[in-house]
């Protein structure tokens, strides 16, 4: 079963956990956190030692801080600065394995986008509140990045006369409404110390005037802040996570709101302190070095080509289609005859297969064909001499007496050696007994109903 370890550095704690591709943790292990940034390191190295196996095929690390995604560089911190080692670099000459570092929001999203909250969600904004705030904006499934970190939320500006913030500003969310400045305003108030915000919010149930104003202090810049997010990125959800998410869920919905144009929606994270683990697991299996097929296969007229378009406008990947191929040269060539169309069939597909081989490391294709019609074994063999590493099936298939009347009804307007009408009784009989290769991972796709091809894609990235 392949897997990959997350790595989520905290302020206080060090969190690893074995993941399978479908985000189920599978072993842990933890640490204490600390400022050196060597001794982080050292004991990071010592959490994957413990967890590693055969089976782990990538290593993904978030960290508190800014994070150049593209060059897995850490560029600042808070608590613990990695700025000063290189830490991807370090970990995967010392593993063996690729390593992907990113912020610990933007882990903890691909996580409750792909498992939790933000599962039905294509636009998301999540912000953790925990010893800061931490931020990141997902859009169409897509971690926005900007020049390099884009998404640091915690840094909006709550107050420019406020409180001075380790970025260099003076006044940012992070001062007003983290786990930190909830202890402050805490002790402001006067109240004990060890006073808790779930206690603050039965108080203010309560009547409890004090508490009510130690709420509106810490949740009223955190609301106003999602009000100019809904604003300017009008997103489907606000995802609010981290050590105190729950809470500032609840004391968000108790600040009085004003009517405007703009809104979102606000949930509190699943996953809890899982999800900066499994997304920093589940991003390392998704960037992956190596060579990524998806096979949209099915009989003709099965739906396959419109699944395979769909799911290239929300990947980018593009689409190799065996009909694309072929008839240019059905254009061309005279006098086609159904033996010569399989020839030429089996020729396309051969030439599906070499582009894929020639594409460089990290390549991803979709591939549209019906891929039955030929012999397995020389299947395998393309396969093989494409060097992908990674191969889902999507098996596309409907009523054989649907599938047979879309034939029928495109059959007059494809090109010359196509199989006219007469193919359609044929087709049915196919269609009754065709049957996915079984070769890779599997996807079944009913295209006698409509695809939701965004949970198709979410499943895919599971698999």
């Amino acid at each position: 079963m392949r897997s990959a370890i997350g790595i989520d550095i905290g302020g206080t704690h060090l969190r690893a956990a074995r993941v399978d591709a479908q985000g189920r943790i599978l072993a842990t292990a933890r640490d204490r956190s600390d400022r050196d940034p060597e001794l982080v390191l050292r004991r990071i190295e010592a959490l994957i030692a413990r967890l590693d196996d055969d089976a782990v095929a990538a290593i993904g690390i978030g960290v508190p801080g800014r994070v150049d995604f593209a060059s897995r560089t850490v560029l600042s911190g808070g608590y613990v600065d990695l700025s000063t080692v290189p830490l991807a670099a370090h970990v995967e000459r010392r593993f063996g394995r690729p390593v992907v570092v990113d912020n610990d929001c933007a882990m903890a999203l691909v996580a409750e986008a792909r498992i939790g909250a933000a599962r039905q969600a294509r636009s998301v904004v999540m912000l953790t509140i925990g010893t800061g705030i931490g931020g990141a904006v997902m859009d169409s499934g897509r971690i926005l990045r900007g020049r390099q970190t884009a998404g640091q939320l915690g840094h909006v500006s709550a107050d420019p006369n406020g409180l001075p913030c380790l970025c260099g500003k003076r006044g940012c969310l992070e001062t007003v409404s983290s786990g930190s400045s909830l202890a402050r305003h805490v002790r402001e108030a006067d109240l004990d110390a060890a006073t808790t915000a779930a206690e603050l919010l039965a108080g203010a149930q309560a009547g409890d005037s004090s508490a009510r104003t130690v709420l509106d202090a810490w949740a009223g810049p955190l609301s106003r802040a999602i009000d100019d997010l809904a604003a300017t990125l009008d997103p489907d959800l606000v995802v609010l996570g981290g050590g105190l998410g729950k809470e500032a869920v609840q004391a968000v919905r108790g600040i009085p709101r004003q009517h405007s144009w703009y809104d979102a929606r606000i949930a509190a994270a699943m996953l809890g302190d899982e999800a900066g683990v499994v997304g920093a697991a589940l991003a390392a299996l998704a960037g992956r070095r190596g060579k990524r097929l998806v096979l949209v296969n099915g009989v003709p007229a099965s739906g396959k080509s419109s699944v395979a378009r769909g799911l290239s406008l929300l990947t980018d990947w593009p689409v190799l289609a065996l009909d694309t191929i072929k008839d240019p040269f059905l254009g061309e060539i005279e006098g086609v005859d159904r033996p010569f169309n399989r020839k030429l069939g089996r020729a396309s597909m051969a030439a599906m297969f070499a582009v894929v081989a020639a594409a460089p490391p990290g390549a991803c294709f979709i591939l549209d064909a019906w891929f039955g019609f030929q012999p397995r074994d020389w299947l395998d063999g393309l396969l093989a001499a494409s060097g992908v590493e990674d191969v889902t099936e999507i098996w596309c298939s409907a009523d054989p007496e649907l599938i047979g009347a879309r034939y029928a009804a495109r059959a007059a307007g494809r090109p010359a050696g196509h199989p006219g009408l007469d193919y359609v009784p044929e087709l049915v009989a196919l269609a009754g007994r065709a049957r996915p290769l079984g070769m890779a991972r599997l996807i079944e796709v009913d295209t006698g109903r409509p695809v939701d091809i965004d949970t198709l894609r979410q499943r895919l990235e599971l698999t």
